[in-house]
């Protein structure tokens, strides 16, 4: 499982023109599911975004987490996270879990953000064409993925 954690000021995501999900501070997690993925690795990859210690204290160091500064997050699924690159000019996504998998897989992962405490949690709308704003904090931009922790 491959996430995109972006610390932000505020970030929202439309669907056909419709504000399906808005936040404030916090973070937008770009969340990508692949073949393979689990349950266990859901709630890996929640517990470890609500617990990132990339928000700033008062001595302007990255100490504190979602959950230090009651941070929000808005999750949204994003396929072409699973994006193989390395051939030709146009990625495949042959790695990306099927939509049967992955919807679930989801989300149980924005299930879990709230069970670790963080206290808003938003969605986009799963395999739909969306519009995601987002007023960036930083920027901070930091990739997930679960297979490197196992790996560790």
């Amino acid at each position: 499982m491959k996430a995109i954690f972006q610390r932000v000021f505020s970030a929202s995501v439309k669907v056909d023109g419709e504000t399906v999900g808005e936040i404030g501070p916090g973070a937008l997690i770009l969340l990508g599911v692949e073949q393979g993925d689990t349950p266990e690795q859901a709630c890996l990859m929640a517990r470890k975004a609500a617990n990132l210690r990339v928000f700033t204290d008062e001595k302007d160091k990255m100490n504190l987490s979602l959950l230090d500064i009651g941070g929000e997050v808005l999750a949204v699924s994003n396929f072409t996270l699973a994006a193989d690159c390395s051939h030709g000019r146009r990625p495949d996504f042959f790695a990306a879990a099927r939509p049967e998998q992955a919807r679930p897989l989801y989300e149980l992962f924005m299930e879990e953000l709230g069970k670790n405490g963080v206290r808003k949690v938003e969605a986009g709308r799963f395999g739909e064409h969306m519009e995601v704003d987002m007023r960036g904090n930083g920027p901070v931009t930091i990739p997930l993925d679960t297979r490197d922790w196992e790996k560790a």
